[in-house]
């Protein structure tokens, strides 16, 4: 896992506390004016030591922002840095920066819908794939199967667009794939 990943990991696991997603959400409503504990503590009806407690791990984990005055404000762009992270570290995500237009197929790493199949897409959406299953040999039905899962939920539609798209063949049989063409380099 990249420090990226584990920091957005942290994140996460931060907010994972009902109460302290709770106070990051009222921080989050409250805008750039902030809160203080004391309307906090209204807010979330819990003890101002109680939201205290709170909005310290909540400074601590670089999600919010505190003054000496007691104001705190929520910091909006670090979950969306933590999604974008986490974005980056799936395996599908080197190969996507490659090709910028498929990115709306795709939703945190996984395959999300395949474009039109008459469409120049779709063409792409199959070299990408080819790419990633990285084809070297002869691999069994199975074995193409697992390596989509990382991806798709769809393995058998992945798998099926990359035959119909040339970039990968099958035996008559059906249980064996080899590579159908050879991969342009990349630009």
């Amino acid at each position: 896992m990249s420090v990226e990943a584990a920091r957005a990991a942290e994140i996460l696991m931060q907010l994972s506390h009902p109460a302290r997603l709770r106070a990051y959400a009222e921080l989050v409503r409250a805008g750039n004016d902030g809160a203080t504990l004391f309307e906090l503590s209204i807010h979330l009806d819990l003890p101002k030591a109680e939201v205290g407690e709170l909005c310290g791990r909540l400074v601590g984990a670089g999600l919010a922002t505190g003054t000496g005055n007691g104001t705190f404000r929520a910091k909006g762009d670090v979950l969306r840095e933590a999604a974008q992270a986490l974005d980056r570290a799936q395996p599908v995500g080197s190969l996507l920066a490659d090709y910028p237009q498929l990115k709306s197929y795709f939703a945190h790493g996984r395959l999300s819908s395949l474009p039109p199949t008459m469409s120049e897409r779709y063409q792409q959406i199959g070299e990408l794939f080819a790419r990633f299953l990285a084809v070297d040999g002869v691999l069994t039905e199975d074995e193409v199967n697992r390596r989509l899962a990382v991806v798709a939920d769809d393995v058998a539609a992945v798998r099926r667009m990359l035959v119909e798209t040339g970039w990968l063949e099958r035996d008559r049989a059906g249980t064996s794939y080899g590579s159908g063409r050879v991969l342009p380099q990349p630009a």
